[in-house]
């Protein structure tokens, strides 16, 4: 009566296949940990040349009278490109200083500022850019094909600035407090430096 109860003695494994089995683990782990941070990495970092882009721009934020444009349509100047949306709370807190830096340069030809606005919709950007008086070139990133140019995936704002040569000098990953801030990045760039 007792014998239907009575459990299977138990087997232990061999100690080398739990071994292997927890190195195996082991492995797996640090094989997920270096793809994540891989992709937190951006693809390009400073000193890389910047692949060439299009940016379709919304109505009113055209360069000139381009309805798009290309980043190889500005070397030989300062591109400053700027990934924000109209849902982000620290865009909104750099908004006039990236806006009042453009101010500061567009005149002189030297520099170009492109606002590349990260899975957003049109009227809600355009509401945005109407509400932060934002004049410079601004449009969608269709598909994300920017931002997977950069990798951006930490979150907007992300602020990227090319030299003339298209070479990828500085990375700013959240808002900018002051213009001056924005100058001291871009000022250097403009004497080749």
């Amino acid at each position: 009566m007792n014998e239907a109860w009575q459990a299977e003695p138990k087997r232990n494994v061999a100690i080398w296949v739990q071994i292997l089995v927890w190195i195996g683990l082991l492995g797996l782990l640090i094989l997920v940990a270096i793809v994540l941070a891989k992709t937190q990495q951006p693809i390009l970092r400073p000193g890389s040349s910047v692949p060439d882009f299009s940016l379709s721009l919304y109505d009113g934020y055209q360069y000139g009278d381009a309805s798009e444009v290309q980043l190889s349509d500005f070397l030989g100047k300062v591109v400053v490109v700027n990934f924000w949306a109209s849902w982000c709370k620290p865009c909104e807190s750099e908004a006039a200083e990236l806006e009042s830096a453009w101010k500061r340069y567009r005149d002189g030809g030297e520099v170009i500022f492109l606002g590349v606005d990260y899975v957003d919709t049109e009227p809600e950007a355009r509401s945005y850019l109407a509400k932060f008086e934002v004049t410079y070139p601004n449009g969608p990133d269709l598909g994300t094909s920017i931002s997977q140019i950069f990798n951006r995936n930490l979150g907007v704002p992300e602020t990227y600035f090319i030299d003339r040569q298209g070479i990828l000098r500085f990375v700013k990953i959240g808002p900018f407090s002051t213009a001056g801030e924005i100058q001291t990045v871009v000022d250097p760039l403009i004497a080749g430096k």
